[in-house]
């Protein structure tokens, strides 16, 4: 177990790392560099680590990251426009990185074969795919809720903040009854379709 909890864990630093500088470099090329001044434009795992997200992942096996602050005021576009750009972006990120790891696991394997790096790489992949998937879920305060945010007609914005400070309860109670799957499987296997056209 303890082997199996190291192994994960490269995978799943990266994934937070990347999911969360996603959100920050795309807020900065929109013309906000809040995330700039907080120290949060890196892929330095340790600047977006969130403890209890993190616990959180390793005992359900999905968790959350610090989340990147963002002032939509200083967005050089429409205000919709940029919180949709901004809120997939980290989800993107983590599509290409999971992406790379495929044709950097069949180099290894060809090239090195270290059998270490077989273990640890297919981690990479599928928690990039996976923390991709939860954040697309449409429940506040994950990337999806944010993304459904920013397409809503105005007369419909008013219910999403309604019910917004309800979104953590229902997150955490999907996650330890393990029906977050439920809602995750159909995404999962939108995503891994897509990601088969570019390997």
């Amino acid at each position: 177990m303890i082997i199996n909890i190291i192994e994960q864990i490269p995978g799943i630093l990266i994934a937070i790392s990347v999911h969360e500088f996603g959100h920050a470099l795309m807020a900065y090329m929109l013309g906000d560099d809040t995330a700039k001044r907080y120290g949060r434009l890196t892929l330095d795992p340790f600047k977006h680590i969130d403890a209890i997200g993190m616990i959180v992942m390793f005992i359900a096996r999905f968790g959350w990251a610090k989340p990147v602050p963002v002032d939509e005021r200083n967005f050089k576009v429409n205000k919709r426009l940029g919180i949709f750009l901004v809120s997939i972006s980290g989800p993107i990120f983590n599509i290409i990185t999971a992406i790379l790891i495929i044709y950097i696991f069949k180099l290894q394997y060809i090239f090195l074969n270290i059998y270490a790096l077989n273990r640890i790489i297919p981690h990479i992949y599928r928690f990039n795919i996976i923390f991709a998937c939860f954040n697309l879920i449409p429940i506040p305060p994950l990337d999806g809720s944010k993304i459904l945010l920013s397409i809503l007609p105005n007369r419909l914005i008013k219910y999403y903040y309604k019910y917004e400070e309800i979104g953590n309860i229902v997150l955490l109670l999907l996650i330890f009854t393990n029906n977050i799957s439920l809602l995750i499987m159909p995404i999962y296997t939108f995503i891994n379709s897509i990601v088969v056209l570019f390997v």
